[in-house]
């Protein structure tokens, strides 16, 4: 079983925080919507000994910082672009997943609700 998060409403459509989505990526848009991708590499990864937690879609930022953490040591401060690159892009993760796991809880919620009135 998964880690719950959200409201009262997601545990009663039995969403949990790793379930992956169940509906078409495009239900309810007119627009196309691109799926994403990961830019950063598998194999740049290992070699930099990225830890696999950290494996997401803002890797590419993380290994840019990184780099600058290795070749600035001890003047670390010369990063601050690079982290606060990493860290943005963190958060600008972190809202996407909460869109998306909120729009599964409602798609779930009009499914149960258009089962019921069938």
């Amino acid at each position: 079983m998964g880690q719950m998060m959200g409201s009262y409403s997601a545990r009663e459509v039995d969403l949990y925080m790793d379930d992956k989505p169940t509906f078409d990526h495009q239900a309810g848009f007119q627009f196309e919507r691109k799926q994403r991708e990961m830019v950063a590499q598998e194999e740049h990864l290992v070699s930099a000994m990225i830890p696999p937690k950290y494996r997401d879609y803002c890797s590419h930022h993380l290994l840019e910082y990184q780099v600058c953490r290795y070749k600035n040591m001890p003047m670390l401060y010369r990063c601050a672009h690079e982290k606060h690159n990493y860290l943005n892009c963190e958060h600008q993760d972190y809202v996407l997943r909460m869109k998306e796991f909120e729009r599964e809880r409602r798609l779930r919620l009009r499914e149960n609700r258009l089962v019921g009135a069938a």
